[in-house]
């Protein structure tokens, strides 16, 4: 229990009957890189329960956030789709993660990759300056079954847009696009399928991937890990081997439990 904090729930808020945000405070000594995730849960009787949580707030925030999914009968989401304000959950000390820009090489794009809850990550790293900084554009892809499911990062996006010191490099370099599998849209398909059929290019009106000016975050599922790095290798990216190591892509493999 040495490694673990206990934090206090400020907000919750229930964007679909399957998703839900909360947002803790953050202990003044808790310091941690865009695109990290920290261990998360609740203090049992037996054992703590804790499972894999990306941060979806900005490190320079004074409070934590995360994004979660609400599994009926997950060991863990099942206790935390009811919290409170005001109810207490455990917070490990010591944040760890793959998703970091430091270990991408430099480049004029950056493709986030992602899928459901994966989008947590990049929810921080878009509120990083230090990424607005290093990519001309940031393309942020989120694969949802339905749109609905995309509400919690197109009001994140919207809130940034309207940021005073952020909104303006957001505006000028971040685009949004919701990918939407399970019911008719625009934009529908897998993430992979729209990146091969060249529709995500056609529709950003931007050329596509290619290992001398993009580069590449992932975070999803461990399927959606697999077929985005068979891709990505075809076409001739590196994925970073290691922390501290750069590459032309990077992919997160901790990822929320059920």
């Amino acid at each position: 229990m040495a490694a673990l904090g206990i934090e206090r729930v400020l907000e919750v808020h229930h964007w679909t009957d399957t998703q839900f945000t909360f947002t803790t405070t953050r202990h003044p000594g808790l310091r941690f890189a865009s695109g990290q995730f920290v261990m998360l849960g609740l203090a049992l009787a037996e054992r703590p329960l804790l499972r894999a949580y990306s941060i979806a707030s900005a490190n320079h925030e004074d409070e934590l956030r995360f994004l979660s999914i609400k599994v009926p009968d997950g060991p863990l989401t099942s206790r935390l789709q009811h919290l409170r304000a005001g109810d207490e959950v455990l917070v490990s000390r010591k944040p760890t993660g793959t998703l970091l820009l430091d270990d991408l090489k430099p480049g004029e794009r950056l493709y986030l990759l992602s899928t459901g809850t994966g989008a947590a990550p990049f929810m921080s790293l878009v509120r990083d300056p230090e990424a607005y900084q290093r990519f001309r554009q940031i393309i942020f892809v989120h694969g949802v079954r339905y749109l609905r499911e995309s509400a919690v990062v197109r009001h994140q996006i919207e809130a940034l847009m309207r940021h005073e010191l952020l909104g303006p490099a957001a505006r000028a370099q971040l685009r949004y696009y919701p990918a939407v599998t399970r019911e008719p849209h625009s934009q529908r398909g897998r993430i992979t399928t729209l990146i091969e059929s060249g529709r995500l290019f056609e529709d950003l009106g931007l050329p596509p991937l290619e290992p001398r000016a993009d580069r590449v975050m992932v975070c999803g599922s461990a399927a959606m890990l697999a077929d985005s790095c068979a891709l990505l290798d075809a076409r001739g990216f590196t994925m970073s081997p290691q922390i501290g190591a750069a590459g032309d892509y990077v992919i997160e493999r901790a990822f929320v439990s059920r």
